[in-house]
């Protein structure tokens, strides 16, 4: 093991969109960045536009839905660089936009949930006893609105019309992990926060969406970044 001075973080689905963003702002801040993603072709690739801007920057596969893949990869950071202090939950998937609750079919649902909710429960759980060891940690979930049950029954939402109940759902678990997860680790100074980005201009956004992928990554780094009070 190589125990590194420099804070490690970890994004997921880092290779585009919201979390590429993510990462950039967070090696930019003087720390080891560990790149996520399932494909290792966008992976390295993202890597590389980020390591020519001399960052810190390193490529991890991830598959977020499999838990032999989690374990693997929170091995290779124990033993690479003997710390964890940031961990982005960033990866997710919409699958569902256009199906109706009553429409929703088991295997989308639960591919969904295993993506959105399972993948960061099982990160968190591996990834927070590194952070106990420095008794420094910040979990930052990436959610959605979309979760929120005040907005799905409010009929005056401006995302009334959205389906997507598997999306919704499984936001809706990933707030409350969120608050779960904090509530355990009070008086730890490991800090867990969910934040919404908005409507992003990203794969799943589409074109039309109002806030570019800098912008909206902002709150999140601002998380990852908490001081300890």
């Amino acid at each position: 093991m190589n125990a590194t001075k420099k804070r490690v973080a970890l994004v997921t689905g880092a290779n585009r969109g919201i979390g590429f963003e993510i990462a950039r702002q967070l090696a930019q801040k003087d720390m080891t960045l560990l790149l996520s993603a399932r494909d290792d072709k966008s992976g390295f690739d993202a890597r590389q536009m980020l390591s020519a801007q001399q960052l810190d920057v390193h490529y991890l596969p991830i598959d977020v839905s499999d838990q032999t893949s989690i374990q693997a990869a929170i091995g290779k950071v124990k033993d690479k660089f003997g710390r964890l202090d940031v961990l982005v939950n960033n990866a997710g998937i919409m699958i569902d936009g256009q199906t109706r609750i009553l429409e929703l079919s088991l295997s989308m649902f639960q591919n969904t949930l295993a993506t959105n909710a399972l993948g960061p429960l099982l990160l968190s759980q591996a990834c927070i006893p590194l952070m106990k060891e420095n008794g420094y940690g910040r979990i930052v979930n990436v959610s959605s609105t979309l979760g929120s049950l005040n907005d799905i029954i409010n009929p005056d939402s401006s995302y009334a019309e959205v389906q997507a109940p598997a999306y919704r759902l499984s936001k809706t678990v990933l707030n409350g992990l969120t608050v779960l997860l904090a509530k355990e680790l009070r008086g730890t100074n490991i800090l867990v926060s969910a934040v919404c980005p908005g409507w992003v201009r990203t794969r799943m956004g589409g074109d039309e969406a109002p806030v570019a992928p800098s912008d909206a990554a902002e709150t999140p780094v601002w998380l990852a970044t908490l001081p300890d009070d």
